[in-house]
């Protein structure tokens, strides 16, 4: 009798304290946050805005879309070509949800679903540098939550944003893309194409020499010879349906514009940029992502790392200038690793 009157009373206090705990826990402070929470009210658009920015010549509309909800850490991605769409960014759904990280898909002006004004004078790297400012501030992103993931030529827009805008930023990530394009077209030059099988590299220069970029031969040679290599090392036939709906989208009149007619060197409006001797200038934490095969050189991203106050290097020793694809699990425990430690 006494002991059964014991364990009611351990069982009574047992109770009591789980009780008091969970109300504490409770009304210490405001509930656990949603990474998937939607607005209270309102039409649910799937986190997508079309933001109105200015321009020299006339306003014009670029999509976004947020995806998730981490107030402490947001991603903007930028990507590359330039002229390609955000879609090949789609493998961030896969890695960035489960590790809470809140992200934001931007197609630039003239790209995917943002208005096209069709017009080679607003194909301008500064024009794009007050573009990215205007859509932080739309999205009311700051240096307490926003990090700017560039790849390749969204690298060089997010290099030259961080180097005067770098107050507004918690960190950049610079992926598969180097701080000089003299030092990209030489490396091009001097270690790649000594790579090729020397009777396709000389049908190669003599379609550029004659300006030959539209027939079909000049990309058929490069796509055997040097995209399957150097863009992304999956067989042709085989590459993720993301990469492929965003090469077949590329805006051509911004691409050659600014990068030239192929990824094989540089020839654009972009050919004499050269950031290198600001890398030290950049005090925000900074990741540079480089791959073994990649279009741009891995030691001079290792380089750019080293010369940032808080600079961090990532390495993929099995991926090229798509490494978000073809060595993507070292590329994403690497990046979600760094981002973390934010």
């Amino acid at each position: 009798m006494k002991r059964s009157f014991s364990w009611s009373i351990v069982a009574c206090v047992f109770l009591l304290i789980i009780t008091v705990a969970s109300c504490t826990t409770r009304d210490a402070g405001p509930p656990v946050r949603d990474y998937f929470s939607m607005p209270e009210s309102g039409i649910q658009d799937g986190g997508i805005r079309r933001i109105k920015i200015g321009t020299p010549k006339d306003s014009f509309f670029v999509w976004t879309k947020q995806v998730g909800n981490n107030p402490k850490l947001r991603v903007l991605l930028l990507s590359g070509g330039p002229g390609c769409s955000h879609e090949y960014f789609e493998c961030f759904e896969n890695f960035f949800p489960r590790n809470d990280i809140e992200f934001i898909y931007y197609d630039q002006l003239g790209c995917g679903f943002s208005d096209n004004p069709n017009d080679t004078a607003m194909w301008d790297l500064s024009r794009y540098v007050d573009e990215l400012e205007q859509v932080r501030m739309a999205l009311k992103l700051d240096s307490t939550n926003c990090v700017l993931l560039g790849h390749s030529w969204g690298g060089i827009l997010a290099m030259e944003y961080a180097i005067t805008h770098q107050d507004k930023l918690k960190g950049l990530v610079v992926s598969n893309m180097m701080s000089s394009c003299p030092d990209y077209g030489k490396y091009a030059d001097e270690v790649l194409a000594m790579q090729m099988d020397t009777a396709v590299l000389a049908e190669i220069r003599a379609l550029e020499k004659a300006n030959a970029f539209s027939n079909p031969r000049y990309m058929e040679l490069l796509n055997a010879h040097y995209y399957q290599q150097h863009i992304c090392k999956i067989p042709l036939q085989q590459w993720p349906d993301p990469i492929n709906r965003s090469f077949a989208a590329l805006n051509a009149s911004l691409y050659v514009t600014m990068q030239g007619p192929s990824e094989f060197g540089i020839a654009g409006k972009l050919t004499h940029w050269d950031r290198s001797g600001d890398m030290k200038n950049i005090r925000i934490p900074c990741l540079t992502i480089g791959a073994k095969d990649d279009t741009m050189d891995p030691t001079h991203m290792k380089w750019m790392a080293d010369q940032m106050p808080k600079g961090s290097h990532l390495y993929c020793p099995n991926g090229s200038h798509m490494s978000l694809y073809d060595d993507q699990q070292v590329y994403f425990q690497g990046l979600v690793e760094w981002l973390k430690k934010l």
